[in-house]
């Protein structure tokens, strides 16, 4: 037993592959990040392949499996892939954002190494750095129960991945530049899906095919930069079955509003005449309406689709009441988020509220947006890796914001923003919309209970509409125009996490902070070392590393 003892001490400690090192399978993966020009709106322009493919190739795997990804760099910037929604258990190393990693240089690759722990669910990958979202490499992210855990429906005929989203014809450079000498990117001027759209000639070919008579699952993600979209499919109804690592009530729904970053699976049956069929995506909440077209063809189908499209919802309110209606199926066997309240997080005495808003300004001149009065700025030393060396102090400050913020702030503060969290805290987040806009939130690192989205102001009298028993628990929320959402989580990862605008130029312009989770033991039973492959970059590029963790305390 000693002996057995000593070699985990010694395999936790190496570093490098702690946080993959297991008897689960490993998937391995080499990714040529490239630019190429296509015409996914009639325009010629240049986009953002992976594998010479756009989107990007989508990641089929299964909970618990280690995931190995080398990404070789060929654009002519700096590049990082952020995996949204994979939790990173004790490993924010990987999460891919300039919070945490060295972007990677041009012509140079890294290796993401990660474990899809204790989750299942539908998620997408994307780029974290500048802008380059706004121009391709991002792709879906499956991650399927193990073959022993059923799930509540029966095996569909096929998966399908369906990336919706948003499309300017400028180039991520010029939008950034946009960004840069004090503008906004705009209006988008199409919505893709799976980065095509139908012309509707009678020449589109399908995007999935379907059998008479079989039920398919769909997994629908949100990868754009700043529209929500509504997604339906011409003639059938969406049985909603998941959503964000989740399994929820089955209710069935005509159309789905999927705001920016969520992800949702349906399952849809082929029990319509044999023919061809639209999905529709058009965006909410903007005029004009965009809409983007896909083509579903049954196998042995003997007609064009219809030129009536189904229509699209109207207001804000309809997608409030469509939020109210989803539920957590606790009934389901799955890996289950946050263990500690997993099924009983209303009963969890809140230790801390958060209250953040979000508000936009001009700073020197320049557009900002900022939460709680501070606009983030990145880093040249990532903030994680100057905690590690112990050097936080000549990169940030902790908690330049407050808990409860005044209702007004006058002037935004342009510095990094951290708040420190205290280990294993379960606390109550208050997202507050004082805008006229639509907006969407992401954590990193967690999954979360909504247990409220209501138009208004919060006060702890709003407390008591909170769903306390079946909130679904996610990873991104929206926050609807002079309105408030509220989620709970225990902050149990130790690491460094982003919690971010998804509308991708609030994002870039300081709507976006970072929540420090450390674990004063420095122990491996909490956090692995940093990887042995990490880039170093900034203050700490030369600096030695730290000591590793270890385990031996715990024995």
């Amino acid at each position: 037993m000693a002996g057995m003892a000593l070699m985990l001490i010694l395999c936790l400690s190496a570093g490098a592959m702690t946080g993959v090192r297991s008897e689960d399978p490993y998937l391995f993966f080499t990714w040529n990040v490239t630019y190429g020009t296509l015409s996914p709106l009639g325009v010629p322009q240049q986009v953002i392949l992976i594998n010479d493919q756009f989107p990007g190739p989508v990641i089929n795997s299964t909970t618990n499996n280690n995931l190995v990804i080398n990404v070789f760099n060929n654009l002519d910037e700096p590049f990082l892939l952020t995996w949204s929604g994979v939790q990173q258990r004790k490993n924010s190393w990987q999460d891919g954002v300039l919070g945490t990693n060295c972007p990677i240089p041009p012509g140079t690759n890294y290796t993401y190494r990660f474990q899809v722990k204790d989750q299942i669910g539908s998620f997408f990958y994307h780029p974290s750095t500048a802008l380059h979202r706004a121009s391709g490499g991002f792709g879906g992210l499956r991650i399927n129960s193990r073959l022993l855990i059923p799930v509540p429906y029966p095996d569909p005929e096929d998966d399908y991945t369906v990336i919706v989203n948003d499309w300017y014809t400028k180039s991520h450079k010029t939008l950034r530049s946009y960004l840069d000498n004090g503008g906004s990117i705009g209006r988008p001027q199409g919505v893709l899906i799976n980065g095509k759209k139908a012309e509707g000639n009678g020449k589109d070919e399908p995007l999935f095919t379907m059998k008479p008579g079989k039920t398919y699952k769909y997994r629908i993600c949100n990868a754009g930069l700043k529209t929500s979209i509504n997604f339906r499919i011409q003639g059938h109804t969406m049985k909603l079955v998941e959503m964000e690592g989740s399994h929820v009530m089955q209710d069935v729904y005509q159309s789905l509003d999927v705001h920016v970053g969520q992800c949702m699976s349906v399952l849809v049956t082929a029990n319509q005449e044999p023919k061809d069929y639209y999905m529709v995506a058009s965006t909410r909440f903007i005029k004009p309406v965009l809409t983007g077209m896909g083509i579903i063809r049954y196998s042995n189908g003997k007609g064009p689709a219809s030129a009536e499209l189904p229509e699209a919802p109207v207001g804000w309110a309809w997608s409030l009441n469509q939020f109210r209606s989803f539920r957590w199926n606790l009934t389901a066997s799955a890996a289950r988020p946050n263990p500690q309240g997993s099924y009983h997080y209303g009963s969890i005495n809140i230790t801390r509220t958060i209250k953040l808003f979000n508000s936009v300004s001009r700073a020197d001149g320049k557009l900002r947006y900022a939460i709680n009065g501070v606009s983030h700025t990145d880093t040249e030393t990532p903030l994680k890796l100057a905690e590690y060396y112990g050097i936080a102090d000549k990169v940030f400050k902790y908690d330049t914001i407050q808990d409860n913020p005044p209702e007004k702030i006058n002037k935004i503060v342009t510095q990094p923003n951290v708040l420190s969290m205290t280990f294993r805290n379960f606390v109550e987040i208050i997202l507050e919309n004082h805008e006229n806009t639509m907006q969407s939130w992401h954590l990193d690192g967690y999954s979360f209970f909504t247990v409220a989205v209501e138009p208004g102001t919060w006060t702890p009298e709003k407390r008591k509409s909170y769903n306390l028993h079946d909130a679904v628990s996610r990873t991104t929320v929206q926050v609807f125009p002079k309105s408030w959402a509220a989620i709970f989580l225990t902050f149990d990862n130790a690491g460094m996490w982003n919690i971010r605008s998804e509308l991708w130029e609030r994002r870039y312009l300081g709507q976006q902070l970072y929540a420090s989770v450390l674990s004063r033991a420095r122990s491996l039973r909490d956090e692995y070392n940093i990887p042995d492959n990490a880039l170093l970059c900034g203050l700490v590029k030369d600096l030695p590393k730290p000591p590793p963790y270890s385990i031996v305390k715990y024995f």
